[in-house]
């Protein structure tokens, strides 16, 4: 495996990708799927990290804007990130891949305190490891969280799952003739303010020159192949 150019990866699911057709809740065909992805990259040799959203549940900023106090509305939302990283290890473990549910929250009958060298020591033993709760602070988007998670344990690259097939100039779904770019520089994606993750973790991935590709999550064998260092989707770095 010494030709690949990653060792460890993390990669970034919103809530919604759990949810699969249905919008909402947990489709456990889809958990299935997504964790057959990642045992794929597993298998592959490489270490694993995982920060899930929890949109297909809770959105903190939507309610806040109904009235909902902010900070109650974050904290909502990161115990829905708790529920998607439970309900998604239950997927992998189904495929006796060990894994481990980390938490900036603490709820110790569910996942361990989110602890950094916690966290390496899992991914050096070869487990898989899911950070939840966000940041473990309100104002931060699971896109932020994930950034820091991924600098925390040292990863090599960011992977964003998302249901197109990387980065446009415009929105594919609306604009038939949206341009797919193949690679970006993170001062691109802010002069352009292409909507690819919020403002604070684009500026963490662009200080620390961590490297993100953003892929379709939902083609199989995207992930392994993002992982290993082919070129598909959209390289932000």
């Amino acid at each position: 495996m010494t030709d690949q150019p990653y060792r460890r990866v993390l990669l970034k699911l919103s809530g919604e990708i759990l949810a699969g057709d249905k919008g909402f809740g947990i489709d456990p065909i889809t958990a299935n799927n997504l964790a057959l992805q990642v045992k794929s990259v597993v298998d592959a040799g490489l270490q694993v990290a995982l920060v899930i959203g929890g949109g297909n549940i809770f959105r903190g900023m939507s309610v806040a804007a109904q009235g909902m106090d902010r900070v109650t509305g974050d904290y909502l939302g990161m115990t829905a990130t708790l529920m998607n990283s439970i309900a998604f290890q239950n997927a992998l473990e189904n495929l006796d891949l060990d894994t481990r549910v980390l938490s900036a929250l603490v709820m110790s009958q569910l996942a361990e305190p989110y602890v950094r060298r916690r966290a390496v020591r899992h991914l050096e033993k070869n487990r898989i490891v899911i950070c939840a709760g966000g940041t473990g602070n309100p104002y931060f988007t699971t896109d932020t969280a994930a950034v820091l998670r991924g600098i925390e344990v040292g990863a090599d690259v960011i992977i964003k799952g998302t249901k197109v097939d990387g980065v446009y100039d415009s929105d594919p779904v609306v604009n038939r003739d949206a341009v797919l770019y193949d690679e970006l520089s993170y001062e691109e994606v802010l002069a352009k303010k292409l909507k690819v993750m919020d403002l604070t973790a684009i500026t963490l991935c662009m200080e620390n020159k961590l490297p993100l590709r953003v892929i379709n999550i939902g083609r199989e064998g995207n992930l392994q192949q993002a992982a290993t260092g082919h070129p598909i989707g959209t390289l932000i770095s």
